[in-house]
C-alpha cells in the first residue's frame, strides 16, 4: 500500500511575538533541546527498525537528514515504525478543552488540529514522545515567520493572500485558545497550564505541516480507509525529491495485524546520498508555505492568473487579434464558459499558467471558443478536445494563433506586475542578504522563470504552426 507525503509542515516557556518571528541565518535551525535524545536509538528501543547504514546527519541543502553511511542495496527495509510511534490527533472526549479547541480549525489548516497535539506533548512533562519533540527544529523557514519587509518581498499576490490569511488565523486562533483555557484548571489544561500565543500555534502548524504525513487509518463501513494525518518519527528526515530514492509503504505484520510504517530503498542508494522521498507534485507556493524551501526549475510550479474578461480583452488586441470580444460572448460562447465553470453561479476564476498543462486546459478553451465566430465547429468538438494543448489545432491555425498569442500578451502583463527584475533579483542575490530574503528572492526568480518559459514555449509553438501554415500553401 504505497502511500505519499501530503501538502500541504520556540519553547513554550520562551514564546516569541509571531510579527518578530525568523528563520536563522541558514536553514539548519537548532534542535528544541540543544542535547536531543539519540532518535534512532529511541526508534530501536520502542520496537521500530533502521537500517545499520542509515544515519542522521547534515544534508545539503536542507539541513539534517537522514543519510546512508554505506551502499544500500534496492528494496532493503530502511526504516519501520511500529503503530505506537507515529504522533497522531487521536480521539479525545467530545467536551474536552481539546476536542473544542480542534473544532474551531477549518479543514484547510488540518495541520494545526495535529500541531495542537504536539503543543500538548511538548509540553507534558515525561511525554512519550519527547525524544522526538526535543529533535525537532526550534525555527521554521515558512513565510508566517519572515518579517514584513521580507514577505513583500515575495511580489507574488496569491502567496501573500495565503501568509496574511494564516497570519490572520494564528492571531484570531491565540484568542480563542486563550478564551476557551482561560477558567480550565490545570489538571484539565491540555497544556499543563502553560500560556500558548500565536508564536507558539505557528510553530506546532509549521512543525506539522511540514513533516506530516497522510496514511491509512481504519476502515470505514464501506471498506475504504480513512486519511490520518500523522508525524512519523525519523522518517520525516527523509529529504524531497521528484526522482527520490526511497518510498513510503503501509504493511499489517502476519502475527499480530498491527500496522507497520516503513520506508524502503526504491533503487540502489549509494553511500553519503541523502534518503528521499517524494513529498508530492506541488507548485513552488505549496512548498513554500508549509516546507520552508524553494525547488528550482519546479516542473510543477506554476502562476495563478484570475479569468478576467477585460484583461482578455486588452491582452489580445495588445497581441494583435482583431475585434476580441471576451467582454461581450454571444450566448453559445457563454454556454461553453458555464461548462468550463469559467461563467454562471460560484464559478471558478482561477486559471494558471505553467506546469505540466502549460496552459490551463480551461483557459485554452476559453479563448479557442471566445476567439472563434464558427458555432458549429466549436460545438462539434468536445470540451477535453478544446482543453487539450497537444492536439492538433481544432478550430485551425488562425484561431490557435490567436489563442497563443494572447496567453502570451498575457504573460507580459502577469511579468509586469513584479516591480523587479530577475537580473536585478539575482544581483541582490550575491549581496549579504537574510535567509528569508534569500527565500523570498529565489521564490519570486522562480516564479518569473515560469512565465518567461512558457512565453518561449508558446513562440516556438506559433513559429511552428506559421511554418507549417507557409509550407502548406507553397505546396
Amino acid at each position: 500500500m504505497p502511500t505519499k507525503m501530503t501538502l500541504m509542515a520556540t519553547s513554550l516557556t520562551h514564546l516569541r511575538p509571531l510579527s518578530c518571528a525568523a528563520v536563522s541565518a541558514a536553514l539548519y535551525s537548532s534542535r528544541l533541546d540543544p542535547q536531543p535524545p539519540d532518535l534512532i536509538k529511541w526508534v530501536k528501543r520502542e520496537g521500530g527498525f533502521v537500517h545499520p547504514s542509515v544515519k542522521i546527519a547534515i544534508s545539503e541543502p536542507y539541513g539534517l537528514g537522514v543519510v546512508a553511511s554505506d551502499d544500500i542495496p534496492k528494496g532493503s527495509d530502511l526504516i519501520a515504525l511500529p503503530e505506537h510511534l507515529p504522533l497522531q490527533f487521536g480521539p479525545v472526549g467530545a467536551d474536552s478543552p481539546m476536542a473544542k479547541l480542534a473544532l474551531q480549525v477549518p479543514e484547510e489548516l488540518w495541520a494545526m488540529k495535529l500541531g495542537l497535539k504536539l503543543l500538548q506533548e511538548r509540553s507534558r512533562k515525561g511525554s512519550f514522545w519527547w525524544p522526538y519533540i526535543s529533535n525537532l527544529p526550534e525555527k521554521y523557514s515558512v513565510p508566517i515567520f519572515f518579517p514584513g519587509e521580507d514577505i513583500k518581498n515575495l511580489q507574488y499576490a496569491p502567496l501573500l493572500y495565503q501568509v496574511n490569511k494564516r497570519c490572520r488565523f494564528l492571531l484570531e486562533f491565540e484568542k480563542i485558545v486563550v478564551h476557551e483555557l482561560s477558567n480550565v484548571k490545570r489538571d484539565n489544561h491540555p497544556f499543563e497550564g502553560q500560556g500558548v500565543d500565536s508564536s507558539a500555534l505557528g510553530w506546532a502548524m509549521s512543525a506539522v505541516s511540514s513533516r506530516a504525513f497522510r496514511l491509512y487509518g481504519g476502515k470505514r463501513l464501506d471498506g475504504t480507509h480513512n486519511d490520518v494525518p500523522m508525524m512519523l518519527p525519523l522518517i520525516d528526515m527523509c529529504n524531497h525529491s521528484f526522482h527520490p530514492n526511497a518510498e513510503i509503504v503501509q504493511e499489517r505484520e502476519a502475527g499480530d495485524g498491527k500496522v507497520l510504517v516503513k520506508v524502503i530503498a526504491a533503487e540502489h542508494i549509494k553511500q553519503s546520498d541523502a534518503l528521499e522521498l517524494n513529498y508530492g507534485c506541488l507548485n513552488n507556493d505549496l512548498f513554500l508555505l508549509d516546507y520552508g524551501f524553494v525547488v528550482p526549475s519546479n516542473p510543477y510550479d506554476c502562476i495563478e492568473l484570475r479569468y478576467d474578461a477585460a484583461l482578455l480583452d486588452a491582452a489580445s488586441m495588445a497581441a494583435g487579434v482583431a475585434s476580441p470580444n471576451f467582454s461581450s460572448p454571444a450566448p453559445w460562447q457563454r454556454e461553453v464558459l458555464s461548462q468550463l465553470n469559467l461563467d454562471g453561479e460560484n464559478p471558478d476564476l482561477k486559471v494558471t499558467l505553467g506546469g505540466p498543462e502549460l496552459v490551463e486546459g480551461r483557459l485554452m478553451a476559453a479563448l479557442r471558443a471566445l476567439l472563434s465566430n464558427d458555432m458549429e465547429s466549436v460545438q462539434n468538438h468536445s470540451i477535453d478536445t478544446l482543453k487539450s494543448l497537444s492536439v492538433e489545432p481544432p478550430l485551425g491555425t488562425a484561431n490557435e494563433v490567436a489563442a497563443l498569442r494572447t496567453v502570451t500578451a498575457l504573460c507580459v502583463i502577469a511579468l509586469g506586475h513584479f516591480p523587479t527584475k530577475i537580473m536585478e533579483d539575482e544581483a541582490l542575490l550575491k549581496q549579504n542578504v537574510s535567509a528569508t530574503a534569500d527565500l523570498a528572492i529565489r521564490f519570486r526568480i522562480q516564479k518569473k522563470s515560469v512565465i518567461i518559459d512558457v512565453m518561449r514555449d508558446l513562440t516556438r509553438r506559433v513559429k511552428l504552426l506559421l511554418s507549417k501554415e507557409s509550407a502548406t500553401a507553397q505546396s
